[in-house]
């Protein structure tokens, strides 16, 4: 029998309705933060299912809307802070035709055309996204 320090913290298990019951919203309130691109579950038979890296993400925002009064709009400011060329280390050739240069305020996951989509890629899979994720629980949430 697995224990939970053995299980992967990134493997999707939990489903919407016993996410809500944990996290102590409704399902609704996590498709409202879905929407908006603060979270991005994989989706098996087209439901929703999260891990544990995502249930403490997922606390984590609770606690920044309740305890600390920012908004979806203050959050989201708040992950696109850190630049994704920083974190990926892009070179200067790239950062001139990479549409987050041009648009900084908006996180890169949220800018039309989505380039990373469009080579296949998925935010919950992304480096800058797991990276910006990792770097506001460490400061705003203790994890």
């Amino acid at each position: 029998m697995q224990s939970k320090a053995d299980i992967d913290p990134n493997k999707p298990i939990y489903p919407i309705g016993v996410v809500a019951e944990i996290i102590g919203v409704h399902p609704r309130t996590i498709r409202v933060y879905e929407q908006e691109g603060l979270i991005k579950p994989p989706r098996r038979g087209g439901k929703r299912f999260f891990s544990n890296a995502d249930l403490q993400w997922l606390r984590c925002l609770r606690k920044l809307i309740s305890e600390d009064g920012l908004n979806i709009a203050g959050i989201k400011k708040l992950l696109s802070m850190v630049p994704c060329w920083q974190i990926r280390n892009c070179d200067e050739e790239t950062r001139k035709k990479c549409p987050a240069m041009l648009n900084f305020s908006t996180p890169c996951w949220e800018i039309k055309p989505q380039v990373c989509r469009q080579k296949g890629l998925d935010c919950a899979d992304c480096e800058v996204y797991k990276s910006k994720i990792h770097h506001v629980l460490r400061a705003k949430c203790n994890e």
